[in-house]
């Protein structure tokens, strides 16, 4: 049988490999974890028991959440919502120099705060503010790095099926406090990146962009109140206690798809296209979080997650250069991975070393999932990144110039937001989600 050095060496040999060679990291996952098991397990009891750790990842209610969230986030995508975002936002701080710039920012919180995804914010909002970027002389590889940058911000401003996912692998923090908890670092984080934009901005004569008068001001805004209701619907109901999580989800979907419908932006037509955008990539989601359940298993059978813990306490005994440390290791898993395995590979192995220093659940969710979403605009691998490149028609290498002041200031909001927890935990608190 062998020992967990073996199965340790196992994964970290196999997986890295299967990767390098094109393999789908799910599926690089599950054969590794499968070879590892086999070397504990005969075939017969390994099948079962991969079996009965799938279903075991899988079987939790609060999971229904994430193909509704989904679903909600195509009709918006479709659904003209994101035009009228963009307009509420120009009318906000069309006064600042480079208005256009710090439009898109604040589109993409509003955006992503109400789809939950930063890859649909920075589709939906860079592909209709582009043509007019253009159109008024803004440099185009700046104008895709803010849109880049501050697309991960709806990620952590709630509803946010990351936090859902996080919920699940540290075994059941509440989703109602890390929705709460998301927003003040998801307001930072979009207020960072203004900050960038408007010096670039100052430097190269960028204009204003106010709206005519007060009258198209009040206009544009009525328009985005529907949307931005929803955010109040969902997040108020789960608060309050009137809906779970899952339900808010349901009323989500059901919302956005007769505010598209009122708004005449989509048909019937449509509809089953968006259930089958929806199937593929909650099922593309679903298939990693079994996967993850075997491996997280095979990890924790071999104490791997212990091994690890000994590890950073051994370098040092400083709550801070451990978190420092651990901030370094999220940040570069999140280079190379997708949010949602390394939450649910990594956040059982950090989550008690983050304990024993004296964090929060809670806290530790908002820290890691801020961690993670650096990583979406950071190559090799930053989804949000190739996304916004592809939206704005450059190359990956023309953006990573001006994305490295966004860089710079998202690394200083990340250490205020793991060294002052009423940064995550003040709203909760406030309302008696957390103690």
């Amino acid at each position: 049988m062998a020992n967990a050095a073996d199965i340790g060496l196992i994964l970290l040999i196999s997986i890295p490999i299967l990767l390098a060679i094109g393999v789908p990291i799910s599926v690089s996952m599950g054969i590794g974890s499968v070879l590892a098991m086999g070397t504990i397990f005969t075939f017969d009891r390994m099948a079962i028991t991969a079996a009965q750790r799938i279903f075991a990842g899988v079987n939790s209610f609060s999971l229904l959440a994430i193909p509704f969230f989904v679903l909600a986030g195509i009709i918006m995508t479709n659904g003209g919502i994101a035009r009228r975002l963009i307009n509420f936002a120009k009318a906000l701080i069309g006064f600042i120099p480079g208005a256009l710039f710090q439009t898109n920012i604040v589109a993409n919180m509003l955006f992503g705060a109400i789809s939950g995804s930063g890859v649909a914010a920075a589709a939906a909002i860079g592909g209709a503010m582009a043509p007019q970027q253009k159109a008024d002389g803004y440099d185009p590889s700046y104008a895709a790095a803010a849109n880049i940058a501050s697309a991960p911000a709806g990620m952590l401003i709630p509803p946010s099926n990351t936090f859902i996912i996080y919920s699940l692998a540290s075994g059941g923090a509440s989703v109602a406090a890390l929705f709460v908890a998301g927003y003040i670092p998801g307001i930072l984080w979009g207020l960072s990146c203004m900050v960038p934009a408007y010096f670039f901005a100052r430097k190269a004569g960028y204009k204003t962009d106010t709206l005519p008068n007060f009258r198209a001001n009040l206009k544009v805004t009525i328009d985005a109140i529907p949307a931005l209701l929803m955010i109040v619907l969902v997040v108020g109901g789960i608060i309050s206690g009137i809906f779970t999580p899952t339900e808010a989800s349901c009323i989500a979907v059901v919302y956005v798809t007769l505010l598209s419908f009122l708004y005449k932006t989509i048909t019937v037509s449509m509809v089953p296209n968006f259930l089958l955008q929806t199937v593929k990539t909650t099922a593309m989601i679903i298939f990693m979080i079994g996967i993850s359940a075997i491996m997280g298993w095979i990890m924790a059978y071999a104490k791997i997650p212990n091994i690890i813990a000994d590890t950073l306490m051994g370098v040092t005994d400083s709550p801070v250069l451990i978190m420092i440390m651990m901030n370094l290791i999220m940040l570069l898993l999140g280079c190379v991975m997708d949010p949602t395995p390394a939450i649910l590979i990594f956040a059982p192995i950090f989550l008690p070393i983050a304990a024993s220093l004296g964090f929060d659940v809670v806290h530790f969710g908002v820290l890691m999932v801020f961690n993670l979403c650096i990583g979406t605009i950071t190559p090799p691998v930053g989804p949000i990144l190739f996304v916004g490149c592809r939206i704005a028609n450059l190359k990956i290498e023309q953006v990573v110039k001006p994305l490295l002041p966004f860089f710079f200031i998202l690394i200083v909001m990340l250490m205020a937001v793991t060294f002052i927890p009423d940064l995550s935990l003040a709203l909760p608190r406030a309302f008696g989600l957390v103690r």
